[in-house]
């Protein structure tokens, strides 16, 4: 560690910094950008790589921001992340904390000592990603659906959605005994919690406000998302995943949740179709793909009110040609009989648009600011240009060098506490900012940033900062 400054140097740039801040008073009410907060890097650690001590010691002492780091080695076995710096359990102090490396039990310790200490100030969890979770296929091996619903498990009614977020910034007394996730570490996986994207999207909602999406890859893989179009007009998606190879896929959708998919192959012009059951959690049980034709542009719908009675129709493979075929789902079995194959001058249907009584849902491409073209975007009877994405459940991060689609709308900034100036532009632009490795005085900016994590948060000179800094606890 650098020698420290002596303690009128410290006093000094702290109340430099504290003129700027508007944060002198520490028994003052500010808004939560212009608040600064004790925060420690890989709070994990404790003793072992730094002195931090345990997660519990750590809020017991003011800490504000917790950082986990996570991997999803062994996801589909344990259900969970695991802790670690470079790889699961490394550089872990489990003394005071978890005997195990998985993410909820750690999680569970921050709800407890939140729950125990409702009028502390917000406390945020980031969760640093150092693996892609983007080629995580399902919830159940580990997406970022997944995560989201471990903090919602977790953390419950405490959990202050990034989504929720107002206009006008809260002050820190509206959220004391909330916490706030962030999500930082891989640069693919936090553009993939703020948009998706895809080829040739298609839609279906039912009666019950069930929404199916389906779009391939642009490469020969098929994903989906499934969501509840809401009281607002909104549609929440709640799950995604890959669920074949193809391209060019349609889906229809009855009130029982019962689907059918159709599908072109990627190589060829063979048609295929699979059978699935969405359920209340948004997860869809999946039949095997069965060939049914050859052609191209496939499109489906249900015609009886029953939702057993289908139509497809597409297009020959080599003319302009539509042509048609009837069929019966046998539900039970996630099968379709089909029959009656024929041509038809009927047009195909318009796969990326569904209606059910006065509700409507439209998939479309589109740019949306810096996002790429291929942004997958929807319109509801109610609303337009919505992002087809996760949940905002957490806040994103924007770091130094980052895209211009990770910056868009962010609120958390972070960069090495050597970074001077990004953090005192970033804290002059309204914006709340961690420096990491914050181990030295000589690393105070001017504003402060607002979570100056260190790895020695109980050296002294980082007290008398933090202290005369107005620190809030």
């Amino acid at each position: 560690m650098l020698r420290p400054r002596s303690l009128p140097s410290v006093l000094a740039l702290a109340t430099s910094a504290l003129l700027i801040s508007g944060n002198a008073d520490a028994s003052a009410d500010p808004p939560l950008p212009s608040a600064i907060f004790r925060a420690t890097h890989n709070s994990y650690s404790g003793n072992v790589d730094g002195a931090r001590n345990s997660i519990a010691y750590q809020l017991d002492h003011g800490i504000r921001f917790i950082e986990l780091d996570i991997h999803d080695n062994g996801y589909a076995t344990s259900h969970d992340y695991s802790i670690g710096h470079d790889s699961p359990g490394n550089l872990v102090d489990h003394t005071g904390n978890p005997a195990s490396n998985l993410l909820r039990d750690w999680l569970d310790v921050i709800n407890a000592w939140s729950a125990q200490h409702p009028a502390a100030a917000p406390i945020v969890v980031a969760l640093d990603i150092k693996d892609d979770l983007t080629d995580n296929p399902s919830y159940a091996e580990g997406n970022l659906a997944a995560l989201n619903q471990e903090l919602i498990s977790v953390f419950g009614p405490r959990l202050f959605w990034a989504k929720d977020y107002p206009t006008s910034p809260p002050t820190v007394n509206a959220l004391r005994g909330r916490v706030l996730p962030l999500i930082s570490g891989d640069g693919k996986t936090r553009t993939s919690y703020k948009r998706d994207v895809g080829y040739h999207p298609a839609v279906a909602i039912n009666g019950r406000g069930q929404v199916v999406e389906v779009h391939d890859s642009g490469t020969g893989a098929l994903w989906y998302w499934t969501g509840q179009y809401g009281a607002d007009g909104r549609v929440t998606w709640l799950r995604h995943g890959k669920y074949d190879t193809g391209v060019t896929p349609a889906v229809a959708l009855n009130d029982n949740g019962d689907l059918v998919e159709v599908h072109q192959s990627q190589n060829a012009t063979t048609l295929w179709y699979r059978v699935g059951h969405l359920g209340a959690d948004g997860e869809i049980t999946w039949s095997p793909s069965r060939q049914y034709d050859n052609g191209v542009l496939p499109t489906i719908r249900f015609t009886d009110a029953a939702g057993t009675r289908l139509r497809e129709i597409h297009r020959s493979q080599s003319n302009s040609q539509n042509w048609e075929w009837d069929g019966v789902l046998n539900a039970g079995a996630m099968t379709v009989s089909w029959s009656g194959n024929a041509k038809t001058s009927d047009a195909r249907y318009d796969k990326s648009t569904s209606t059910s009584g006065t509700s409507r849902v439209h998939v479309w491409t589109g740019a949306d600011g810096p996002t790429p073209s291929q942004t997958l975007r929807m319109d509801t009877d109610r609303y337009t240009g919505d992002r087809i994405r996760y949940q905002q459940t957490a806040f994103n991060e924007f770091q130094r060098g980052n895209s211009a689609e990770l910056q868009q709308g962010a609120l958390f900034y972070a960069a090495p506490a050597t970074e001077s100036s990004f953090i005192t532009e970033a804290r002059q632009a309204g914006r709340l900012v961690r420096g990491w490795d914050f181990d030295s005085v000589s690393n105070a900016t001017n504003p402060l940033a607002s979570y100056p994590a260190a790895n020695h948060p109980y050296s002294t000179w980082y007290q008398d900062l933090l202290t005369q800094s107005g620190a809030i606890e």
